[in-house]
């Protein structure tokens, strides 16, 4: 497995198993799914301040992507990033999660973060223990604070020191 920056090229892969997970899951609480022109304004941005954009690839190609950005604006907030962590159907369970996890964190700590925090569906189990499992402590649940199929949902806040 090798986990580098994306490229132009990864952008529709990274589409074609980002976007069902927006239309038909909670892991998001976003129903707008992602466009190729707004992904790239992503990346861009995000490189631009200093953050990056990896991608898991293996010998079945493009498998996960993590990323990052400020976890609030605002300088009282520049070292307090939060990530955003997708794996293709298939991937979990075979170490793709924890070496992009590993990647992000060393690249956040590089950059002068102090602390990443995840923003995880109350109802993905498997992602809060993923999280638990990779060192991050649960700090917070904001009851109902996102609604996604007319449901109301719990927001799980999790956060570790780098």
């Amino acid at each position: 497995m090798i986990i580098r920056p994306a490229t132009q090229q990864d952008l529709p892969v990274i589409l074609a198993f980002w976007n069902p997970q927006i239309r038909e899951t909670t892991i998001t609480f976003s129903s707008e799914e992602k466009t190729l022109a707004g992904l790239e304004q992503m990346i861009a941005t995000r490189r631009a301040a200093g953050r990056e954009f990896l991608v898991a690839e293996t010998e079945n190609g493009v498998l996960g992507l993590v990323t990052y950005d400020q976890f609030r604006g605002g300088n009282g907030y520049v070292h307090a990033m939060e990530h955003t962590i997708i794996l293709a159907d298939g991937a979990r369970g075979k170490g793709i999660g924890r070496a992009l996890m590993a990647a992000i964190e060393n690249h956040a700590r590089a950059g002068g973060a102090h602390t990443m925090v995840a923003g995880v569906s109350g109802e993905n189990d498997m992602a809060i223990a993923f999280h638990q499992a990779v060192g991050y402590e649960p700090v917070g649940r904001l009851p109902q604070s996102g609604r996604k199929f007319d449901r109301w949902l719990d927001l799980v806040l999790l956060q570790k020191i780098l």
